[in-house]
């Protein structure tokens, strides 16, 4: 189960500038396939533009999953529409919590993959979840 989100994290997420190394943006966590029963041991790298390495319209963060990479590519323009209706971006440190969640999700349901990506629909809705506005 992903790791539940208390009310003080959602406000620091959602207030927290981009302060300190960004491989610690996020702290490590741990995940339950419900499909395998594995336990996954995750832990957060870095984030670039997809747009420029992988020609994809996305934002894109590594993890290590058990110490194997993991890319997670988030839908650039989920971005792009909270920018309109919130009247500001959201930061690289909120942007790798999104995919944080979406990786434990993901994890959660289905087998390990080298690559994830989270579609704009997905994205909006974990924006909701972690109360970003």
């Amino acid at each position: 189960m992903c790791p539940p989100l208390s009310q003080r994290q959602m406000t620091l997420t959602a207030k927290i500038s981009n302060i300190g190394a960004m491989n610690e943006f996020v702290p490590p966590f741990e995940v339950s396939s419900k499909l395998t029963d594995q336990r996954y041991q995750c832990r957060f790298s870095h984030m670039w533009n997809g747009i420029a390495t992988r020609h994809s319209d996305t934002i894109d963060t590594k993890f290590f999953v058990d110490g194997r990479g993991v890319v997670v590519g988030l839908a650039h323009t989920a971005f792009v529409e909270f920018r309109a209706r919130a009247g500001r971006d959201l930061s690289d440190r909120e942007a790798s919590h999104l995919a944080g969640r979406a990786l434990c999700e993901r994890l959660e349901q289905e087998e390990e993959r080298s690559l994830y990506g989270v579609p704009h629909a997905d994205v909006l809705r974990l924006i909701e979840l972690l109360g970003l506005h």
